[in-house]
């Protein structure tokens, strides 16, 4: 599927002109630069980590209960 997609793109890069290519090329630009402000990629280790501090935050009573959070929500 992804091979079919890089071709259709590949394809359609292939009739445009200069400027249109100019264009194009800073439109993903801005796509990839966007995305990598959004999204930080992090180790399985420190997933696993974030996950264990969370639950130990849970299991010592640290969190919201739904109608807390709802309460909250009301009062913003």
């Amino acid at each position: 599927m992804a091979k079919a997609l890089e071709q259709e793109l590949f394809d359609y890069i292939l009739r445009l002109d200069e400027a249109e290519k100019k264009s194009v090329l800073q439109m993903l630009k801005t796509f990839v630069k966007g995305r990598k402000n959004k999204t930080a990629a992090i180790t399985i280790e420190q997933y696993n980590r974030e996950i264990d501090e969370a639950v130990a935050r849970v299991e010592a009573g640290e969190f919201y209960t739904h109608d807390e959070v709802i309460q909250m929500a009301k009062n913003w």
